[in-house]
């Protein structure tokens, strides 16, 4: 079909670029929301608030729990990009 193809589905060409930035954003969303720096670093931040009293034990706990979370979630993600991940020796 080639040529002919690519002429009838010309049409489409806004909405087939419009999907591809969609997709752009979210990969992007997804990095920044896994990144391990930026978690520890927000960790951080939970630790100085509750050290200043802004918040309570349990709002700490609540959300040092999410973020934790976050934490081994994005090291399972970045461990079958890197060779897949650790296997335990055989008995």
């Amino acid at each position: 079909m080639g040529l002919l193809g690519e002429i009838l589905l010309l049409p489409l060409a806004p909405a087939r670029g419009t999907g591809w930035v969609l997709r752009q954003v979210v990969a992007e969303a997804e990095r920044q929301y896994y990144d391990p720096s930026a978690i520890q670093r927000e960790l951080s931040e939970l630790a100085e608030q509750l050290d200043q009293g802004l918040i309570d034990e349990a709002e700490f706990d609540r959300r040092e729990d999410e973020l934790l979370d976050r934490l081994e979630a994005a090291q399972q993600r970045r461990a079958p990009a890197q060779g897949g991940g650790w296997t335990p020796p055989p008995r």
